[in-house]
Formats: C-alpha cells, structure tokens, sequence
C-alpha cells in the first residue's frame, strides 16, 4: 500500500510560494519545531535515568516509546530540512563538479553500512557537470542508500553510469534490490510516499527529483527486468 502525505508546491491563500520563499518556511518550521522536541527528548531521557520514575514496566516502555517517536520525528524533520535546501539551489553559483568524485565520497559517508551489507558499489569513469556539489553529493548518497535499505535477494549490487546526451549527461543508477510496480515508479517521487516499510520517512526521493530539476535536468523511475530498480537523471555538462 502506498500512503502519501502531499507537500505543497504551489502558492496558495496564507501559505507560502515556490522556490526560495517556500525553501525558507520550512527551514523556519523545522528550526521551530526542533525545539520543543528536543525538550521532550531531553526529559524522556532524564526520566529514564531517574530510578524512581523507571521501576515499573510500563514507565518503561511509555519512556522508550516517547524516545523512538522523538527520533522519527526528527528524522522527518531532517528530511523536510534537505528538501528545503534542494529547492533553494541557486544556478548562478554553479561550477564544475566531478561525479567521480561526489559518489566516492557517497559511499565513504555510507561505508560502514555498505561493509555490513557486504553490498558492491561499481561505477565507470563518470564525466564533471555543472551544479552544486553539496546538493550533488545529497543526491548520490541518498541513491544508494535508498537500494542499501532496500537489500538483494543474492548480495545487493549498485552500478553507476553516464553517457552523453544532448549537451546534457544521463545517469543510471541500477541495483537488484528488487522491482517496482508500475503505479510506483511515478509514486516513490511523491513526498512521503511509503512503498516499503525500510524506506527513510521524508521527502527522499522527491527531494532527488528537486535537486535533478533544479541543475535542469529530469529523473525518472524504471522497473529492471532482472528484478532490480533503475533510476535515471540528466545533469548539465560541465
């Protein structure tokens, strides 16, 4: 089943507009609302060392519920946060990026869960675009995290590649962790779509989409026939 939850994308009556403006309302709420989350997390740990408030079972477990869903919330909110960041991409600040480089430093931030899995990362010499290589980064990490989440049946394996096309560069970004239906292929894209239940809470995969369109490209979604995913992107040369 796939729930979705809409994020607004368009100006409407009292709520904020598209690009920049809409990027700072959420950085603004979710600055606003770490706080008070924080608070509760803070308390909810303090109760929990406190001996008197921790003897029965109940208290217990009330605590390690109140402590789970503080750290869900603020993974929504970090989620919610990186979605900002990509909409508040700026095109004029963009430089040469090597992509050789952007997905080595992917998989050294995801290292310690690419060696547990024991999954395999291969990509060819892959070419230098134009954009923003902290969102780029972003963009790549997310990828792999997401088939990583998702697992193989056999031991998981990611390829990455580029070919020319149309001035533009088309990524492949393919795994064996399993196939999508059609009705997914465009729903994974949907801002807290849920189509599993490893996928991250968040934007995810929107926000992919987000950072693709703002460098001018597209990204899209395949179903492999040997049961894995495909996701495709087109950046700007560089």
């Amino acid at each position: 089943r796939i729930f979705i939850i809409p994020v607004p994308t368009r100006a409407t009556s009292g709520a904020p507009g598209g690009g920049a403006e809409l990027s700072e309302f959420l950085l603004r709420a979710c600055h606003d609302l770490r706080g008070p989350l924080h608070t509760v997390r803070i308390h909810a740990e303090l109760l929990g060392r406190n001996s008197s408030a921790g003897q029965g079972e109940d208290s217990k477990e009330s605590l390690a519920f109140m402590l789970s869903g503080a750290a869900a919330a603020w993974a929504v909110l970090d989620g919610i946060a990186d979605y900002a960041l990509a909409l508040a991409i700026d095109a004029s600040r963009f430089h040469p990026v090597p992509m050789d480089v952007i997905v080595r430093g992917a998989m050294g931030r995801l290292s310690s869960k690419l060696r547990t899995s024991g999954a395999t990362v291969s990509y060819d010499e892959l070419p230098n675009v134009l954009g923003d290589a902290d969102r780029l980064l972003q963009l790549s990490e997310y990828l792999v995290d997401r088939a990583l989440r998702a697992g193989g049946p056999n031991g998981l394996r990611i390829r990455i590649s580029a070919e020319a096309q149309n001035g533009m560069w088309l990524f492949t970004v393919l795994d064996n962790a399993g196939g999508m239906d059609a009705e997914s292929l465009e729903a994974v894209f949907t801002p807290f779509a849920r189509l599993h239940a490893n996928q991250r809470p968040g934007p995810g995969l929107a926000t992919c989409r987000a950072i693709v369109e703002r460098h001018g490209g597209r990204m899209w979604a395949e179903s492999d026939p040997d049961g894995g995913c495909v996701f495709r992107f087109t950046l700007p040369a560089g």
